[in-house]
């Protein structure tokens, strides 16, 4: 366990400092923003001798939290809802990634307005779909017409969404040319250098693809994205795309840097070779999702990689406010992900000699592992609650005092 801040500042130690005094004010909100933001702790507190880390080895998310996952416009233009952020999977045991998210159910019972019994029922159902779903073995996808609740009207969101409008929120049109809006809440400038990397990178990557001229680079910002990769390098591109002004497209690149869950691993499993950083983002995505977000690649820049990506707006991601606080519509919720979960780990099954669908379905038939699952995460829980409280404090009495001296800017 150990001292919060000083696990927190060395972890940060190399991040852009007005980025990171922007997670450390967002990680003050709450314990759910707190937990986000450290998955690093998550796994410095994993117990190497747990009986849970026997089970089957699959290529996980690494951080999975209600809150990666959201919906999203594939290569072929139509809307998924799945797991959506990978910077941190590995190859490790399954149970790793229902851990995480088990407690991340269980810290937002508030945010839920959830009692904490309610929370542990529904984590037990969360079990029950996702053993059902292994032992039945079969892939499938979340499509817009088949669902309801709060899944539904983010698929319909996303389906429906006009790019012009898109477009005009994020960026201004003056003669006729469109500008990153820089707001200090999506974007920050970026300087004449930067843009300059950011334009090579993108227009000698473009140069390769079979419409060069789509990306086209107009303008670069910083962009301000998520928790707990706030201070990672990351813009916001603005392209050509299709043709100006209306149909340009926005891009999301993002350096890619090591797993958090790495130093961990090795006592476990050890990990498949990867040519970099980028290329186990995006493999491993593409393992586990099936159907891509647009545009997704690995690029390189003077030795340095990064994810591209079409730019997914944060709006796309579960809203709690969509469940007006009924139990029942985040039951919902909880049995979708819990289907999602599983049906990412059948789809990567098998792939650089992991567990295959048989292994898992045989696990899923195994007794009494959910109870150590499940005692684990309400164990945990109370811990990550008792760390958010000691770095509330902190925070509150300066103890990050970069964080606090951005503020007055």
């Amino acid at each position: 366990m150990g001292n919060i801040v000083k696990r927190l500042l060395e972890f940060n130690q190399d991040r852009d400092p007005q980025l990171l005094q922007m997670k450390y004010q967002t990680m003050r909100a709450d314990a759910f923003a707190f937990y986000r933001a450290t998955c690093h702790l998550f796994y410095e507190d994993w117990p190497a001798q747990s009986p849970l880390n026997a089970a089957p080895l699959s290529w996980i998310c690494g951080d999975l939290h209600w809150q990666n996952l959201g919906s999203y416009k594939g290569d072929n233009r139509l809307v998924y809802f799945n797991v959506n952020d990978f910077d941190e999977a590995v190859l490790a045991p399954c149970t790793w990634d229902l851990a995480r998210l088990l407690v991340s159910f269980l810290i937002s019972a508030e945010i839920f307005h959830a009692k904490e019994p309610q929370m542990v029922k529904l984590c037990t159902e969360f079990l029950d779909v996702y053993k059902d779903e292994l032992e039945k073995g079969h892939v499938r996808t979340i499509e817009a017409e088949k669902t309801t609740g709060v899944v539904h009207s983010l698929l319909f969101q996303v389906k429906e969404r006009k790019r012009k409008d898109f477009l005009d929120s994020r960026t201004k049109l003056t003669t006729g040319e469109r500008k990153l809006t820089i707001d200090g809440k999506h974007a920050l400038v970026a300087t004449p250098a930067v843009h300059q990397q950011v334009t090579t990178l993108i227009e000698r990557w473009g140069s390769k693809q079979l419409n060069p001229g789509f990306y086209r680079v107009l303008d670069v910002a910083k962009r301000i994205a998520g928790v707990s990769s706030l201070g990672v390098e990351r813009y916001v591109v603005l392209v050509e795309g299709q043709g100006s002004p209306d149909q340009n497209y926005l891009l999301d690149l993002k350096a890619a840097i090591s797993s958090a869950l790495q130093p961990y691993l090795n006592l476990i499993t050890p990990q498949p070779h990867w040519n970099n950083e980028a290329e186990r983002v995006v493999t491993i995505q593409r393992w586990r999702q099936g159907v891509l977000p647009a545009l997704l690649a690995d690029v390189e820049l003077n030795d340095a990689w990064y994810v591209l990506r079409e730019l997914q707006p944060s709006e796309d991601k579960v809203d709690v406010k969509q469940l007006n606080g009924k139990l029942t519509s985040l039951e919902k919720l909880v049995k979708t992900i819990a289907k999602v979960v599983a049906w990412g780990q059948l789809r990567s099954a098998g792939r650089q000699g992991v567990a295959n669908a048989r292994d898992l379905a045989e696990f899923a038939h195994t007794k009494h592992w959910e109870d150590e699952l499940l005692a684990y995460a309400r164990s945990y829980a109370q811990q990550v609650q008792h760390d958010f409280d000691e770095f509330r404090s902190a925070y509150d009495h300066g103890a990050f005092e970069t964080a606090r001296h951005f503020e007055k800017i």
